[in-house]
């Protein structure tokens, strides 16, 4: 029987880009965290370090897709060792600082220079992309194997960044995530074989962000409130196992919420699914917002872990279609761009849940706070109906028709634009057309939906 996880790595080098890949991204859910516990560990301020630990996330989502939008143009390598090296230097400064004392002010500066670190996740999945652009399905079952990784971080990022600062020193959970991203990184841009082509900037391809992009514009937006499930959902579950007075058992909860995530990864990735990728993002969105529907009637650990393990199912399956919608919507001059948004927009609402569950949870006790999740649930659910027509290419040019030497072609199950045989451009004229606007290289194949 064939396996498609074998299949795809079939291709030379992408053993080695995935595994370079898995320990650049352990720092994303080992730093913030880190800090948290090193700051808190040496100066019993939980304020600052909640501080700290917001000013460094912010600062990657802010600094995440610019830094993404120069790999585009300039490469991997020539852009990623660079940015690093400064990202090393302030998370250096910021241990030193933690240890000798030093203003707070000067803490916050560090963090936020520590923020220049690149979006590892979109990087691996443009080599991925870059390998795999003509097979759409071997492209969903890379991207499948990713958001596997990307849950197998997060369950075991955490656990080594806290043990290793409460049993041997502070400084030694970011000190440890700071070595898994300078191995990751240097690792990863010494694989030149993988590396996509820079795409300098020429007539055809116009300046402008991939936030150009009206369907990725919807992505990234309801993504903040993806975000905020999530964080959300971390932070009132540790409170909730305080209140049942099992706030240890609250990391063994979280990984389950995790592994749910994690299984459903990897049988996604199994799958040869048809049919348009935005109808599955649009219910996958409604399966994650209905998935906290339980949480608000949990009166025990037992029945949290098993309604959080459930809830967990939806989130790969959707985190693989975002960004096969992603494709969909961005020039391939700016592929890696485009992820990384995808990427910041959770990545702000993790911020935004973090605070608002906080407070909640300090206003009216952990069970209550369990609305807010479900809340932000609700408000991505009405996002992503106001915007469908938006996310579904199909929708977005169906007036446009093709400039070509003999008509046009579809896949039949309208995932895509018309596609002439000609020079392979569109005439459609329309400034609502992302296409022409973003400047989309065509190479004249016939576009496919990724599965």
């Amino acid at each position: 029987m064939p396996n498609p996880y074998r299949e795809i790595f079939a291709a030379p080098g992408a053993a080695g880009f995935c595994a370079a890949g898995f320990l650049g991204r352990m720092p994303v859910a080992m730093m913030t965290i880190g800090v948290v516990t090193m700051i808190s560990e040496i100066t019993g301020r939980y304020g600052l370090a909640g501080a700290l630990a917001a000013t460094l996330a912010l600062s990657g989502a802010v600094i995440g897709p610019q830094l993404s939008r120069l790999v585009d143009l300039h490469g991997q390598r020539r852009m990623l060792r660079p940015a690093v090296l400064v990202s090393l230097t302030a998370i250096s400064g910021l241990l030193l600082c933690a240890r000798r004392g030093w203003p707070d002010w000067l803490m916050f500066v560090c963090a936020a220079c520590g923020g220049c670190v690149p979006s590892l996740g979109s990087m691996i999945r443009s080599r991925w992309a870059n390998i795999y652009r003509s097979e759409p399905r071997r492209l969903h079952t890379a991207y499948s194997f990713e958001s596997v990784v990307d849950e197998i971080c997060f369950i075991v990022g955490p656990i080594i960044s806290i043990g290793l600062s409460t049993t041997w020193f502070p400084e030694a959970g970011p000190l440890m995530a700071a070595g898994f991203l300078a191995t990751g990184v240097f690792w990863l841009t010494a694989q030149r074989a993988t590396e996509p082509v820079p795409q300098p900037r020429d007539e055809r391809h116009p300046k402008g962000s991939a936030l150009r992009s009206p369907g990725l514009r919807i992505l990234v937006v309801t993504g903040v409130f993806a975000g905020t499930i999530f964080s959300s959902v971390d932070v009132v579950t540790v409170a909730f196992a305080e209140e049942q007075g099992h706030k240890s058992a609250a990391s063994l909860i979280l990984a389950t919420y995790a592994a749910g995530s994690c299984l459903a990864g990897a049988v996604f990735g199994l799958m040869h699914l048809t049919g348009p990728p935005a109808r599955r993002w649009l219910l996958g969105v409604c399966a994650m917002a209905a998935s906290m529907i339980p949480l608000q009637f949990v009166s025990n650990l037992t029945a949290l872990t098993c309604a959080l393990f459930i809830a967990g199912l939806a989130i790969a399956p959707t985190g693989v279609t975002i960004m096969s919608l992603v494709q969909e919507h961005v020039p391939r001059t700016k592929l890696t761009e485009g992820m990384t948004w995808a990427s910041t927009g959770i990545a702000t609402g993790i911020a935004l849940g973090a605070f608002a569950s906080g407070r909640v949870v300090d206003a009216a006790g952990a069970e209550a706070a369990y609305a807010v999740p479900a809340i932000a649930g609700a408000t991505a659910v009405v996002l992503a109906l106001l915007g469908y027509h938006r996310v579904t290419p199909a929708a977005q040019h169906a007036d446009c028709t093709p400039r070509a030497q003999g008509g046009a072609d579809t896949d039949g199950q309208g995932d895509s634009a018309p596609q002439g045989k000609g020079d392979g451009r569109e005439a459609c004229g329309r400034e609502a057309c992302g296409r022409e606007e973003d400047g989309r290289e065509e190479d004249g194949r016939e576009q496919q939906p990724v599965a």
